[in-house]
């Protein structure tokens, strides 16, 4: 990434004036703070402590016994909230109070970031907004009611489809409004820079472990892609390893990077789903993080430099996955990580494969979607 937020041709800074100041400065303060010791400190102790880093590196035996070769879980499942979403939500809120922001907003699809971010916003006191599209909020109930619990107020977004493309509209909206006192945590590896570098870094958290976990080098590893903060965090550690392939699933209605074409949406140059006039198209995901037009910049550039893979799967595929995960080995998964499940599934391996799967997140917030599938 250069100093302008580019990965190659993907990226930059493409948003209102009223935001090129608190971008710069969000920017700077970041770069100060990443180098800072005692933040570094902090953050490392809340990960053990709070989040319950690391988490385990599970070898499935029967997914590994179903595949013909061996299958490991990355347990992100199992954070604080349950989802991998409070690796970035505690990095970011660290931020804010060291910034001295009275408030925190934030955007949810499938309301795990949302559940992070509100979660993180009552651990430091400070007042939170979560933007949410209607459709989701009917969607996601008990996540709904867990961020209401935790102090934050749920903003329903009625407009377009909906989801998270519009709650991330909304979200960016409210923080011109007052970007002097307002934080925006935002949940993923997209937007302006530098959100797809902080969203990385705080995510990585998770590639490195798995290094440090794994006795021998992986030749797979396997993730869920929306925006793509759990997979970026997964792949980004093993960039340079050459022999670990790297595979990101999108779901088959959302593909940005498998039909999308190069454009511009929430502040960042991407792959993004938009038709003939350059209007964003609807997508369609059984699992609503993963119901999003666009990627974060930093996967357009691995695409390009085919450095990794991007393959999708149907609502059908991941419904049956997550069955037989729940039947089988007894792990909920989120409908999000149940696709690369799918995937993995559905694929083809050697025996001397060693294939590790990012489980994103648990379950339990899609079983009203499950019940009705």
């Amino acid at each position: 990434m250069n100093k302008k937020g580019y990965f190659g041709k993907f990226g930059g800074s493409y948003v209102p004036e009223t935001l090129v100041e608190p971008l710069r400065v969000l920017a700077a303060e970041y770069e100060r703070y990443r180098k800072d010791r005692k933040f570094n400190e902090e953050l490392g102790e809340l990960s053990e402590k709070y989040a319950g880093r690391p988490t385990p590196l599970y070898h499935s035996k029967k997914l590994s016994e179903h595949c013909g070769c061996r299958v490991y879980l990355k347990r992100e499942d199992l954070c604080h909230t349950g989802a991998h979403k409070i690796n970035n939500a505690i990095g970011q809120a660290l931020l804010a109070k060291k910034m001295k922001k009275s408030r925190i907003i934030a955007e949810t699809g499938a309301g795990q970031h949302g559940v992070a971010a509100a979660t993180v916003s009552a651990l430091f006191g400070i007042k939170c907004q979560v933007f949410m599209g209607a459709e989701d909020i009917s969607r996601q109930s008990e996540n709904v009611c867990r961020m209401k619990l935790l102090g934050a107020d749920i903003i329903q977004v009625d407009e377009g489809t909906r989801t998270l493309k519009e709650a991330v509209n909304a979200t960016l909206r409210e923080w011109t409004r007052d970007p002097e006192n307002t934080y925006y945590l935002l949940g993923s590896c997209v937007g302006p820079h530098p959100y797809p570098m902080i969203v990385r870094d705080f995510q990585s958290v998770i590639g490195r472990e798995v290094k440090k976990q794994i006795k021998e080098d992986p030749t797979h590893l396997v993730a869920c892609v929306g925006g793509g903060s759990n997979s970026i965090g997964l792949f980004y550690p093993f960039f340079k390893d050459r022999e670990t392939e790297l595979i990101g699933v999108e779901a088959e209605g959302a593909a940005s990077l498998g039909r999308g074409r190069i454009g511009v949406l929430h502040g960042s140059r991407s792959y993004v789903l938009y038709d003939d006039n350059g209007q964003i198209v609807n997508t369609h995901s059984v699992a609503p993080g993963l119901d999003y037009s666009g990627v974060g910049p930093e996967h357009a550039y691995f695409k390009d430099l085919n450095r990794a893979r991007y393959c999708r799967i149907g609502d059908a595929a991941a419904l049956k996955a997550f069955r037989w995960m729940v039947s089988s080995e007894g792990i909920i998964p989120a409908l999000e990580s149940s696709h690369a499940v799918a995937w993995v599934m559905k694929n083809k391996w050697k025996k001397k494969d060693i294939v590790v799967i990012c489980l994103s997140g648990r379950g339990e917030k899609d079983l009203d979607i499950v019940m009705k599938g």
